[in-house]
């Protein structure tokens, strides 16, 4: 088998596990249920497989919304700030938007009950179909 059909056949299994894992309808939270005790190979990148992290300080990006209203100028600067931390980071934490924490608080004690739940209500919930009001499914 030369390298060209070799890379064929690995991503088809590739292919292959994603089917299997969608199928399942349970996400990463029915995977360690299931008693999970090593990561699928589905959700390891293999151009990541080999990179070193050079800093050991990691730092979150923060973007404030103080302000983000009344003024063009920092409203400019914060589309940049924004853009920057999803370019570099893929993720960043917002302060001052307003969000009473009683709020935030109830959002995650509904999530978290939600994943809770027994696998076979969830699975009613599983689907691909971004259209739909209400769904939840996995990014592989």
């Amino acid at each position: 088998m030369n390298q060209a059909e070799a890379e064929t056949e690995s991503q088809n299994e590739w292919c292959d596990e994603i089917k299997a894992f969608d199928y399942t309808k349970l996400r990463i939270k029915g995977l360690v249920d299931a008693g999970l005790t090593k990561i699928p190979r589905i959700f390891i990148h293999p151009q990541l497989d080999s990179l070193a992290c050079e800093d050991s300080q990691f730092s979150i990006p923060i973007i404030d919304l103080q302000g983000v209203n009344t003024d063009a100028i920092p409203r400019t600067k914060l589309i940049e700030k924004i853009q920057d931390a999803c370019e570099t980071r893929g993720f960043f934490h917002i302060i001052n938007h307003g969000i009473p924490k009683s709020d935030l608080e109830e959002m995650l004690a509904a999530i978290r009950k939600f994943h809770e739940q027994d696998a076979e209500v969830k699975k009613e919930f599983y689907t691909r179909d971004l259209t739909k009001k209400l769904f939840f499914s996995s990014e592989v």
